[in-house]
């Protein structure tokens, strides 16, 4: 039955165009060249320096196309998943846009059976096709996955939350008319289906931001409101009115909040540090080990902002070394604070680190969360401490500076 059913999906899911709108060739000097072959669709022949043209094998043993389209301003990359009906050639002025505008790198490929590239389209097969991409990446420029931003428009979406649920450093994902499932586009059946991304998205540890369209009338606007609900760290999504499916790239704020959000990607280095601490951590506590034990002998942060240790996955948060408690742990439900005022003492204005190892635990649950972000981190000594004796709880904390 599952064959079956992701056979019929399938069929729905993929049509690549025909013929494809650009081919592939070898060039004087054995670099691979985009040759356009229709006369709408623009593509730089081989002395254009800012694009490369890979064919890479994957495990199905698939030879993919893929257009490598380099800024020098960049600090990210973004790997481009497109959509059903579409191949490179037709996509080329939309990537050279979005390298320009969102100032990135940008990575576009063509599933198997689509455009240059050989085989036949299938869910495995664009798994298969964007974990190849992803090693291209790596390997031919270095690019990790903390420099790297997630793409998927409509069904480029399963792909997308595919790798993105296997990468737990990823710096973002952008989901753009995207599906919840295959069959859920057709019937809003819940059996065995293609490209669960429903399931798949709770798995993503990074920002997810959605875009859709409200009057989409090939992926309802509800997937995409489904799909920013279940994102642990959703982003704020741009749902644009009167938009369709295939037209939200020409609505001016489809850019501009594009921009917005790989802009704050781009500065969010040091949280990504800490979730870097914190799991480096994880993966060397051995098992049998006092939760919360420090198995570090030096600290790893090169800066003065200094690290926090968060407790997921531990029972409480302990300090990675003395003179580097910065309490700005990312994840709200292991924040912790001193539990008493004698404790809470202060080696420069915005740092808050205890005297002593009890004083890391809260008291109860509810007293973890902040009521804002001022009383995150105090600004002075005063401040440092609960606003009544009897009190641990952090939503007390009044400054009256």
């Amino acid at each position: 039955m599952g064959c079956s059913v992701s056979s019929l999906a399938a069929k729905f899911a993929f049509f690549p165009p025909s013929p494809p709108t650009y081919n592939v060739k070898k060039g004087g000097d054995g670099k691979f060249v985009a040759v356009s072959t229709a006369a709408s669709v623009p593509i730089p022949q081989g002395d254009d320096s800012s694009l490369n043209v890979h064919v890479i094998e994957t495990k199905k043993k698939n030879k993919i196309v893929a257009f490598y389209l380099r800024n020098p301003y960049a600090r990210l990359t973004l790997l481009y998943s497109h959509g059903n009906a579409a191949d490179l050639g037709q996509l080329y002025d939309l990537f050279v846009q979005l390298k320009i505008n969102l100032r990135v790198n940008l990575m576009g490929y063509d599933y198997s059976g689509y455009g240059a590239s050989t085989g036949k389209p299938s869910e495995a097969d664009t798994y298969a096709d964007i974990e190849a991409v992803y090693e291209c990446l790596e390997t031919e420029y270095g690019i990790s996955q903390e420099n790297l931003i997630l793409y998927g428009q409509s069904v480029g979406s399963g792909p997308t939350l595919h790798l993105a649920a296997k990468l737990p450093r990823l710096r973002g994902v952008v989901l753009h008319s995207a599906i919840l499932s295959g069959l859920r586009v057709l019937c809003h059946v819940k059996f065995s289906d293609i490209y669960r991304n429903i399931d798949k998205i709770q798995r993503v540890k990074c920002p997810v931001l959605v875009i859709h369209g409200t009057e989409d009338d090939v992926v309802n606007w509800l997937h995409g409101d489904g799909l920013w609900k279940l994102a642990k760290e959703p982003y704020e999504p741009l749902w644009i009115k009167g938009g369709g499916h295939c037209n939200l790239e020409l609505y001016p704020d489809y850019i501009r909040h594009l921009c917005c959000f790989v802009q704050e990607m781009e500065n969010m280095t040091t949280e990504i540090h800490l979730k870097k601490i914190r799991q480096s951590l994880q993966l060397l506590a051995k098992p049998g080990t006092a939760p919360g034990t420090n198995t570090t002998e030096s600290c790893a942060c090169k800066t003065s902002l200094s690290c926090c240790i968060c407790s997921c996955g531990l029972k409480f948060q302990h300090p990675k070394c003395p003179g580097c408690s910065l309490f700005s742990c990312s994840c709200l439900k292991c924040f912790s604070r001193p539990r008493c005022a004698k404790c809470c003492l202060s080696s420069c204005p915005k740092c808050c680190i205890p005297s002593c190892p009890k004083c890391c635990v809260p008291s109860c649950a509810n007293c973890c969360i902040p009521s804002c972000r001022k009383c995150w981190i105090p600004s002075c000594l005063k401040c440092s401490g609960p606003s009544c004796s009897s009190c641990v709880c952090w939503r007390c904390l009044l400054c009256k500076c």
